[in-house]
């Protein structure tokens, strides 16, 4: 089943949480956000007695429910949101799925399945609002690899729905001809996880940049602290989030990552990442884009 994880993958409901939660204070942006803004990628935990974490799971997650999410979105003025399955829960998409089916706000998802994903579990999770896959190429998780891609492409693609990838663009040379063999939208998030140190002509950015010249491939502009260590306004990351927005105007997304499940020490508040827009994108037209005309194609908003 793809909406539980097998019955000997449950865990206990008591696990101490391994990582912090978000920062509860979000400030109110000195940027206002244009009207239909979508945060297109943020997670939902917990309760741990509904929704069990893997027993291998990288981090045991504070409860962060929609309710909390849609308060955060509410104070720095987004109307819709995406949700995205996280690594801790597998194939588990419970939690996600419930959250799309609240009716708390204008949702949609990105899940994770595995190669034995049903076409009626796909046409039952479309109906809830789901509208692509993520692969996890950065760091072991159950699910899917680039070798399935390919052929759930094939499935995926009558569906509108699109391919997700993380990547760690510095480990993985032959990704990028991979990639632009795909027949259907790809998005690519947290930048790759190229190093911001290391600037916009650093070879793995580079092969980034080279993706997004293709039609059919987006970015999401996001997860700060995967690729900067300048906390708290990671301003070595803007020189990327340009360049990015640069090469594809209408194919660039945005997205704060609630409740930073790898903030860590340098957990973000929400109101500076939308304020770091404005230095991101200082074109008012195209901030509207990212925010709110490209995700609208993007997610089917």
């Amino acid at each position: 089943m793809l909406s539980r994880n097998s019955p000997d993958q449950q865990t206990p409901a008591s696990r101490s949480f391994t990582i912090p939660g978000p920062q509860r204070d979000t400030r109110t942006p000195r940027l206002k956000l244009p009207a239909g803004s979508c945060d297109c990628h943020a997670h939902v935990f917990g309760p741990q007695s509904r929704y069990p974490f893997l027993p291998d799971a990288k981090y045991i997650a504070p409860d962060a429910s929609a309710a909390d999410y849609v308060r955060m979105l509410r104070t720095i003025g987004c109307d819709r949101a995406v949700l995205v399955q996280p690594s801790v829960y597998g194939i588990d998409n419970s939690a996600m799925l419930d959250a799309l089916r609240s009716g708390l706000f204008p949702f949609r998802g990105v899940a994770v399945v595995d190669e034995n994903v049903t076409d009626r579990e796909l046409q039952d999770m479309h109906e809830a609002g789901v509208r692509g896959v993520r692969i996890n190429l950065a760091a072991w998780t159950p699910g899917l690899k680039l070798d399935h891609a390919p052929r759930l492409a094939e499935r995926l693609k009558p569906l509108g729905w699109h391919l997700q990838f993380f990547v760690d663009f510095k480990n993985v040379t032959e990704l990028e001809e991979r990639l632009t063999k795909l027949p259907i939208d790809i998005v690519l998030d947290h930048f790759g996880k190229t190093n911001a140190k290391d600037g916009v002509d650093a070879p793995p950015f580079q092969a980034l940049l080279r993706l997004l010249e293709r039609g059919n491939c987006w970015a999401k502009i996001m997860g700060v602290y995967f690729v900067s260590e300048q906390y708290p306004h990671f301003a070595d990351v803007s020189p990327l989030a340009r360049a990015v927005v640069a090469r594809a105007p209408d194919r660039t997304v945005w997205a704060t990552d609630w409740p930073h499940p790898m903030g860590l020490h340098q957990m973000p508040n929400d109101g500076d990442l939308a304020d770091m827009l404005a230095d991101w994108i200082p074109d008012e037209a195209q901030r509207r884009k990212v925010l709110v005309d490209n995700p609208a194609r993007l997610y089917g908003f």
